[in-house]
């Protein structure tokens, strides 16, 4: 995969990284900086400084760079929204795909049973590469502070009144 050699030429030096990305424009894609920059949509002058040694690539270009690869190569990640909570809460999320806005996107659950649990599945999250994530308010506003990714609250209006209904039943 050209992306991750790319990535691992990057951690080796920014020469390794400045020949990797020049093999892999001429020789995988057949690509010159300007076709790359109208595919990227990262400015020509900021691709040929890259290329010639006079930039080194921050992370935010690199992520671009890699992300342009991956979707070209065929092996980009879909964008999906992770859901943690508890697995019969989950059990009932029928639809793992939902359109919004022209966009298709991945609900991917993540199964929490306790407050250390809900934490580490958000980081997972995360890393796994949630663009958002939703999980119960006494949670959120601890994952809110880790995270680089947008975090909501479920807010169970209808089945708390739901379960204030059970609860009454069974006290007689």
């Amino acid at each position: 995969m050209t992306s991750e050699e790319l990535i691992q030429a990057a951690m080796e030096s920014d020469e390794s990284f400045i020949r990797e990305f020049q093999r892999i424009l001429k020789e995988e894609f057949r690509l010159t900086a300007a076709d790359f920059s109208e595919r990227s949509g990262i400015p020509a002058s900021t691709i040929y400084k890259l290329l010639s040694g006079q930039r080194e690539p921050n992370i935010k270009t690199l992520r671009q760079i890699i992300a342009v690869l991956r979707k070209m190569e065929g092996t980009e990640k879909p964008d999906f929204i992770a859901v943690i909570a508890a697995r019969p809460v989950l059990d009932f999320i029928t639809e793992k795909k939902l359109k919004l806005g022209g966009r298709l996107l991945t609900i991917r659950e993540y199964s929490a049973t306790s407050m250390e649990e809900a934490i580490i599945a958000a980081i997972k999250a995360e890393r796994d590469g949630a663009k958002a994530l939703v999980c119960a308010p006494i949670v959120s506003t601890t994952v809110e502070k880790i995270l680089r990714i947008p975090v909501t609250s479920i807010m169970p209006k209808d089945s708390l009144i739901e379960a204030i209904e059970l609860a009454a039943k069974k006290m007689g």
